[in-house]
């Protein structure tokens, strides 16, 4: 009789999902079953098997509705933030996860893509879903904004910081190739004042010459004449545009002290 209150574990994620909850903790399933851990854990396992649950990591559990059975997991969109909090580490979704949030992203993202203070950590996998966090020392200088998903709020880099962070770190967005590709559709939404903001807040120059660069390249010469600006008062160095590629033949552009060592091009 001492038992009659217990539930079973397909029965407390069911409860679970009837509150809105995708996500929760070990220590949590075994306070509402009422048994030992180890107990717990067994009977969470079993619905790993069934795929009903996901475990991205160790002790966190991701609820794997009907409709997204087939993938092994929820959207990453669905989970970052609860995920986040689990590993108690700021966050903001970012690079091409961030552009296609902001309806930019030309091609669909093999990854998610995340950005935490500092270093970077090694990626999760939940179903077939990689999450890949990246290391950004000026992350406090970072431009957020909240997007609203079917579980709550993410934190997403503002469209400015995403162009910045884009050209920053190019060779994760996949190239210039794709940087320019998408920025073309991402500059739709920048703000040249917002754009500045960030730019001034980063205090990178040379992410500056190239970002600048690239939007001209783009025909948003309007983004960028206080970015311009900025860029002539520090007086920078002439670097190269690709700085994976030679700069033997490379011409100058005297406006963003950049040698052009390489011809990106948005595709159509």
């Amino acid at each position: 009789m001492k038992h009659r209150n217990r539930i079973s574990a397909s029965q407390f994620i069911e409860e679970l999902q009837s509150q809105g909850r995708y996500t929760f903790v070990r220590d949590e399933a075994r306070k509402r079953l009422k048994v030992t851990s180890w107990a717990a854990y067994l009977a969470l396992r079993r619905l790993i098997k069934t795929k009903h649950l996901v475990m991205p990591r160790s002790g966190f559990y991701i609820i794997v509705s009907a409709e997204h059975r087939a993938v092994g997991t929820l959207p990453p969109e669905w989970f970052i933030h609860f995920l986040m909090q689990n590993m108690v580490k700021p966050y903001y979704v970012s690079l091409l996860s961030a552009a296609q949030l902001h309806g930019a992203a030309h091609h669909q993202p093999q990854i998610f893509q995340v950005m935490i203070p500092n270093r970077a950590i090694r990626p999760i996998r939940s179903g077939n879903v990689k999450v890949r966090f990246y290391g950004k020392g000026l992350f406090s200088k970072s431009e957020l904004i909240d997007v609203k998903t079917p579980t709550g709020f993410i934190k997403v880099s503002s469209p400015e910081t995403t162009a910045w962070d884009l050209v920053r770190y190019s060779k994760q967005a996949g190239g210039l190739d794709n940087v320019i590709t998408v920025l073309s559709e991402l500059s739709e939404k920048l703000d040249a004042k917002k754009l500045l903001s960030v730019v001034k807040n980063h205090e990178d120059v040379l992410t500056a010459q190239r970002l600048g660069w690239l939007l001209e390249k783009v025909r948003r010469k309007n983004l960028v004449v206080g970015l311009a600006e900025w860029v002539e008062k520090k007086n920078p160095h002439t670097r190269p545009l690709d700085p994976t590629a030679t700069i033997h033949n490379a011409k100058e552009s005297q406006k963003w002290r950049l040698m052009i060592n390489a011809n990106p091009e948005a595709e159509a």
